[in-house]
Parts: structure tokens; C-alpha cells; sequence
């Protein structure tokens, strides 16, 4: 690799990881602290949750790397066009390949890049995430790890303790089961504890009151009663695992035994398709910011920020690409279009890089916005003549 070549690709990627890595901070914090509620709820330790907190982090890496390339690939070459260095470039005589090829194989690098992140590394971090939150969540005894706080463990079902002691053992229980439309049960009991499977929660010296629909209430003491929590335990002990959430090699060939397969076969047929065509996407944002701004442009030219236009094109084509995959989740026949609509774009800004040519605005719009400049030079001119 030139010299030349080396110096634009490292201006480049430094851009992109000053884009990337707060962009990426932003968003993972978003993430987690949506399951903030790991700790609070259900009494998981410091640690345990920074082990999720990590896990998220790959899970979105791939989406917001084609954006940070954008934006390290146009703000580098704007600003070298601004200092001249394009136009300079353009009069040693030096073709355009030279600025092309080596962001070109770091976007081919970058590709190959989330291909893999998509296909099998964010898959197996859902797969852990979920499982850890399931497993989380299945032991009744930390549901209700807080003291004298309400905790919902599903929807009907509240429970509260006094006072947690060593062992599984709780003081002052009240339970409120009304998944039951037919009756409401409302469980007092003076200590208790769970079972070391968590199949059951036996309660000591209580009373149970049971309100029919009627409005009828019946009240029955008991010295020990035990509460099933059986399939309670084994529901929420069990994560569920979606489309999104399988490797590539699952969703080629999935298991006819899947419940989420049997109901919506088309989401795994769709999401197959769509990680193939969104690894195109760093190397068709590449090549859409090299259209931009890959060549030596007057300052008097009228035109948006090359930056602001790749930014909106690489947007509309990820919103496309998204539709097109809500799209292939109601008939398979509509999977061509996740590979048409990249793969267009792509070859669209390929086309005009060969052929030198550079994307205009029409003339009425780039007429508008000329007009518009000059009117505000004047202006800003007056008015600083006014106050000299």
C-alpha cells in the first residue's frame, strides 16, 4: 500500500472509531439500563449484571458500524477537500483509485466483519442473555429477595415478605394469586420458605382467604399449607428463543420441532436473508460516502454537506432493507428484494465512481439554494459594513 494510501486509510479509521466507540457507548447504555431491573427485581449481584451488561455490548456492534464508517469516510475526505489536499492530489496526476481501493478493502474488511458478528457471535449472546434472565428469574426466593416490597412474579400473582432470613427461610408472607377469574386467594402466613427445587413454597401457621365472585369471602386457618409453584418455576425457568436469536447454521436448517418455527416459519427464512444482505451494507456505505465526496469540489458549489447526504442515503437504505424484512416475514417470494435493494444501491454508486461522475442536485433545487446563499452573504455583509 502507497504511502498516500496509508495516510488517508489511517486518518479514516481513526475518524471511525471516534465516531464507533461513543455512538456505541450511547446505545449500550441504553440497553442496559433497560434491564436494570435484573438486579432490583430479582437480587442478582453487581457482578452478574455487568456479565450481561457485556454480553449486550456485541448485539448491537453491527448495526452501528456501517453508520461510524460513513461518517469517518466523509468527514475525512471533506476536510481534506477543504484543506485542498484532493485538489492536489487530482494535479500530481494521481488517479481516483487511490483514495478508492484502500477504504474500499477496509469496508470489504469491515463486511466480512459483521458478517461474522451477525451470524454467529450477537445470535450466541441473545442466547446467553435470555437464558441468564430466565435463570434469573426462576428462583421464587429471589424474585422476592427485597423486604416489605410488593413484587409482581406474573401477571396475578404478588408476593411479599417481612423479613428475609438465613437460609430460604422468609418471615411475614402474603401472597395474591387472581389469575383465577373464578376466585381471589390471598395467603398470610407468620414464616415460610421455598423448597431448595422451587417447586413449592410451604407456608407455616397462616390463614387463607378465598373471595368468590359473589363477593363471598371464606377464611381458613392452616398450620402448614404448601403453595405449587411447579409450573410457575418451569415457565419462567425457560427461555424462548425467537429468529433473532439462532446462529446462521440453525436458521439454513431449523428444528421442524421448534414451537417458534412451527408458528412463524417465514421469520426464520426471512432473518436468514436478512444478516446476508446487511453485511453488504459497510461496503455499500462506503462506496455511497465515495460518490459524495471521493473527488476535489469547489467551495462555491451549491450542495448539502457530503456528510448529511451519505447520512440520509445509508439511513433510507437501512430503513428499506427493514422493511423489505417485515416484508419477507409475510410471504418468502419478497426474499429477493433484501438482496436487491443493497446490492442496487451498491452497483449505482460503483457506476458512478467508474465513470468519474458525481451526484447533482437538479437545477431548480441547487438554483434555490444558490439564491439563498447569496441573499444571506449580502446580508451578513451589510450588516457587519453597519456595525464597522
Amino acid at each position: 500500500m502507497k504511502i498516500l494510501e496509508q495516510y488517508i486509510l489511517r486518518r479514516v479509521v481513526l475518524m471511525f472509531l471516534t465516531a464507533l466507540l461513543p455512538v456505541l457507548a450511547i446505545i449500550w447504555t441504553t440497553q442496559v439500563l433497560q434491564r436494570i431491573n435484573l438486579v432490583t427485581d430479582s437480587g442478582q449481584s453487581v457482578g452478574s449484571f455487568m456479565v450481561l451488561a457485556t454480553m449486550i455490548l456485541p448485539t448491537i456492534v453491527a448495526t452501528v458500524l456501517p453508520f461510524a464508517l460513513v461518517i469517518g469516510i466523509t468527514h475525512t475526505l471533506t476536510t481534506m477537500n477543504n484543506d485542498s489536499e484532493l485538489a492536489v492530489i487530482d494535479a500530481a496526476g494521481a488517479p481516483r483509485s487511490i483514495i478508492q481501493r484502500p477504504l474500499i478493502l477496509l469496508a470489504a474488511g469491515l463486511s466480512i466483519f459483521s458478517f461474522v458478528m451477525m451470524g454467529f457471535v450477537e445470535p450466541a449472546m441473545r442466547v446467553n442473555v435470555r437464558t441468564m434472565i430466565a435463570t434469573a428469574y426462576a428462583d421464587l426466593l429471589s424474585s422476592v429477595i427485597e423486604e416489605k416490597t410488593f413484587r409482581q412474579i406474573e401477571p396475578g400473582l404478588y408476593v411479599q415478605i417481612s423479613e428475609r432470613q438465613s437460609g430460604r427461610t422468609m418471615k411475614g408472607l402474603l401472597v395474591a394469586d387472581s389469575r383465577d377469574p373464578a376466585s381471589e386467594l390471598i395467603y398470610y402466613a407468620r414464616e415460610g420458605a421455598v423448597d431448595e427445587s422451587g417447586k413449592s413454597l410451604v407456608m407455616q401457621d397462616g390463614e387463607v382467604q378465598r373471595k368468590a365472585p359473589s363477593g363471598d369471602v371464606t377464611v381458613i386457618r392452616f398450620d402448614r399449607y404448601a403453595f405449587d409453584l411447579s409450573d410457575l418455576s418451569e415457565e419462567r425457568g425457560q427461555a424462548r428463543f425467537s429468529a433473532k436469536d439462532r446462529d446462521l447454521f440453525y436458521l439454513m436448517d431449523p428444528d421442524p420441532l421448534d414451537e417458534r418455527y412451527i408458528a412463524k416459519p417465514n421469520d426464520f427464512s426471512a432473518e436468514l436473508h436478512r444478516r446476508i444482505s446487511a453485511s453488504f451494507f459497510p461496503l455499500v456505505f462506503a462506496l455511497i460516502s465515495l460518490m459524495m465526496c471521493g473527488d476535489a469540489r469547489s467551495h462555491r458549489e451549491a450542495r448539502l454537506h457530503p456528510m448529511a447526504s451519505a447520512l440520509l442515503m445509508a439511513l433510507t437504505l437501512f430503513w428499506a432493507s427493514n422493511y423489505m424484512t417485515s416484508l419477507a416475514e409475510a410471504s418468502t417470494a419478497l426474499v429477493p428484494l433484501l438482496y436487491l435493494v443493497p446490492l442496487a444501491c451498491g452497483a449505482a454508486a460503483a457506476f458512478m465512481l467508474v465513470t468519474n461522475r458525481s451526484p447533482k442536485l437538479p437545477k431548480a433545487i441547487s438554483s434555490l439554494i444558490q439564491t439563498a446563499v447569496t441573499l444571506t452573504q449580502k446580508r451578513l455583509g451589510a450588516g457587519t459594513g453597519g456595525a464597522a
